[in-house]
């Protein structure tokens, strides 16, 4: 296998990676309310008793509120789509990965910016943050890896020899 090959199997590797985890986060939006009743019943913690009392009786008495998370779910599953355009291409698709950089980046301010708006707790919008965080990483491998494939010369897969003519 060449090195170029070996590279783009660990591109296509960290790429799996960020996807699988993208397409996690995205699908946990859609069960939001069980999933809270879960997470209340294994842990006693009065913000997450609070979430999930607005989210039981949004669920009950608002439950069109919940039809926002139903498109942040569905936000991460058209986002991982565009990143098909990276396994196809990864150095004329860089740009996927570097609007991902920024999507990432972009986590840290909204936090910051709308978590006190809506009186979620520091804590909670530093776990929020770490998304960005923990996202950018595999993205910021996976830019430096494309950035190497992209300076190596590419395969040449060679023709055979014309076969001598007898003359």
């Amino acid at each position: 296998m060449s090195e170029r090959s070996a590279l783009q199997r660990r591109i296509r590797a960290w790429l799996a990676l960020f996807l699988v985890c993208l397409v996690l986060s995205g699908l946990t939006a859609f069960p939001l309310v069980s999933e809270l009743r879960w997470a209340n019943a294994l842990v006693d913690n009065e913000w997450l008793r609070r979430v999930g009392d607005g989210l039981d009786r949004a669920d009950s008495e608002y439950p069109f509120l919940l039809y926002g998370t139903d498109w942040l779910a569905f936000a991460h599953l058209v986002i991982a789509v565009f990143f098909y355009g990276v396994h196809r291409d990864p150095v004329r698709n860089i740009w996927i990965v570097e609007a991902g950089m920024i999507a990432c980046a972009g986590i840290i301010p909204l936090a910051l910016i709308c978590g006190p708006i809506r009186g979620i707790p520091v804590w909670w919008s530093v776990i929020d943050m770490s998304f960005g965080v923990f996202g950018v990483v595999p993205l910021l491998i996976l830019r430096r890896m494309i950035k190497r494939l992209e300076a190596m010369p590419a395969d040449t897969v060679r023709a055979p020899a014309p076969a001598a003519v007898p003359v």
